[in-house]
C-alpha cells in the first residue's frame, strides 16, 4: 500500500476541514512550492505536483466523498502487495448488476494487487482485461467424443453478459470520460489562475520596495511639526504632514510613497540650536545678565520655544546658578512636558560710557561688599 496517498496529510489539514480551509491551505503551499519561487528544486516541484493532485480530489465534493468512503480500506489486510494484477471473480465484479449489490465490506482483498487497484474496481474508474487461464476453462466430460487434448480453445471474460449490461457500462464509461475531461479543463484553469496570482505576487515583491530619506529640521520646526515640502532623490517632490515634538533618530513612515507602491521612511535629524540645548525632555539655555541685574534681581524676559516669557530673578544671583521654568521644556509624547533650565551668566562690560564710569567710581567709594576681606592667606 505504499502507493496510497493521504491527501489530508499532504495539504496539512484535518479530515473534517471545510472547503475554505482546504483552499487556503492549498494556496499557501502553492505559493511556497511553486517552481517560479523554487527554480531548479526537484523536491519542491514534486511536492507542488502532490498538492495539486490532493487539491483536485478534496476540492471536489463528489470526489472527496468517494475518497473518504473507500480510503478506510487502505490498511485492509489481504492485498497481494506485489506486482501483477489478479482480477476478482468476473461473474460478480464484471457484471454491473452484481457490482451494485455487493458491498465493499464483502470484498476478498486478495483479489487485488494493492489498494489503488481496489479503488479502480469499486469506483469503475477503468477496466482490467486478462486472458483466461486454464482454471477459467469449462470442464469437458470425458464422454464428449469431439473434445481432444490437442484442441485449442480461446475464452473471453464475461462473454455471456447480456447486451444491455454492456451498453450500460459503455454509457457510464462515456459519462466518466466526459467528466474527467471537464475536470481536467477545470483543474488546468484553476492552476493557471493560481500561477498568475503567484507570478503577480512575485513581481509585486520584486518591484515594491521601501526606501529611506533623511530630513534635517531646525529645533523650532521639529517642535511644532506641520506641513513640509520635501524633494526626494528620485526627483519627486511631496508634501508631508509632520507630527510635533520630533527628535533625532526618529523614523516617520509614509505609506505607498516608496518604490512601486512601497513605503517611504523619513529619518529625522534635529540640527543644533544656537541658544537652546535638549537634555532628554528638558531644554537648557544660558541667560546673560548685567552686573546690576544680578545684584538687584527683578523681572526679566526669557526666550522659550513658545516665545518670550517673564521670569523673576532673585537678588544677588551669581553665574552658573540654574533657574527652572516649569512645563516649558520639550513634549515627551505621553502628554507631559519637560522644564526649561535657565543658567545664569553675569557678564562684565568691556567698554562703558563716561557716565557709567562716574557711577562705577562713586559705587566703588560707597560699596560695603569686601570679597577679599576673608582670604585665608
Amino acid at each position: 500500500m505504499q502507493n496510497f496517498r493521504n491527501y489530508y496529510l499532504i495539504l496539512g489539514v484535518p479530515k473534517d476541514a471545510s472547503a475554505d480551509e482546504i483552499k487556503k491551505a492549498y494556496r499557501r503551499l502553492a505559493r511556497q512550492l511553486h517552481p517560479d519561487v523554487n527554480p531548479g528544486d526537484k523536491s519542491a516541484e514534486d511536492r507542488f505536483k502532490d498538492i495539486n493532485e490532493a487539491y483536485d480530489i478534496l476540492s471536489d465534493i463528489d470526489k472527496r466523498a468517494q475518497y473518504d468512503q473507500f480510503s478506510k480500506f487502505w490498511k485492509q489486510k489481504g492485498f497481494q502487495g506485489k506486482q501483477g494484477v489478479r482480477l476478482p471473480n468476473f461473474k460478480s465484479w464484471g457484471n454491473s448488476k452484481a457490482t451494485r449489490k455487493k458491498p465493499a465490506e464483502d470484498v476478498d482483498f486478495s483479489d487485488y494487487s494493492d489498494f489503488n487497484k481496489f479503488l479502480d474496481q469499486v469506483l469503475g474508474r477503468r477496466r482490467e482485461v486478462r486472458m483466461a487461464t486454464a482454471n477459467d476453462a469449462p470442464r469437458v466430460a470425458s464422454y464428449e467424443p469431439w473434445s481432444t487434448a490437442s484442441k485449442k480453445t480461446s475464452y473471453v471474460a464475461n462473454s455471456r453478459e447480456d447486451r444491455r449490461d454492456v451498453d450500460d457500462r459503455e454509457i457510464r464509461r462515456d459519462t466518466v470520460d466526459r467528466e474527467i475531461r471537464r475536470e481536467t479543463v477545470d483543474r488546468e484553469t484553476r492552476r493557471d489562475v493560481d500561477d498568475r496570482e503567484i507570478r503577480r505576487d512575485t513581481v509585486d515583491r520584486e518591484t515594491r520596495r521601501d526606501i529611506e530619506a533623511r530630513l534635517t529640521l531646525p529645533l523650532e520646526r521639529a517642535y511644532s511639526g506641520g506641513t513640509e515640502r520635501i524633494r526626494l532623490e528620485d526627483g519627486r517632490t511631496i508634501e508631508v504632514n509632520l507630527p510635533p515634538a520630533m527628535v533625532s533618530g526618529q523614523r516617520i513612515r509614509l505609506r505607498n510613497q516608496g518604490m512601486g507602491g512601497g513605503d517611504l521612511y523619513l529619518k529625522i535629524t534635529v540640527s543644533p540650536h544656537p541658544f537652546f540645548r535638549l537634555e532628554m525632555s528638558d531644554i537648557c539655555c544660558e541667560l546673560p545678565l548685567t552686573p546690576s541685574e544680578a545684584v538687584l534681581g527683578g523681572e526679566i524676559e526669557v526666550p522659550t520655544l513658545d516665545g518670550l516669557v517673564k521670569m523673576k530673578l532673585p537678588p544677588g544671583v551669581t553665574s552658573g546658578k540654574r533657574l527652572r521654568l516649569a512645563n516649558k521644556g520639550y513634549p515627551t509624547g505621553n502628554g507631559d512636558r519637560g522644564d526649561q533650565l535657565v543658567e545664569i551668566q553675569v557678564l562684565i562690560p568691556k567698554e562703558i560710557s563716561e557716565e557709567e564710569r562716574e557711577l562705577y567710581e562713586k559705587l566703588r567709594q560707597i560699596e560695603t561688599f569686601k570679597p577679599r576681606q576673608d582670604l585665608s592667606v
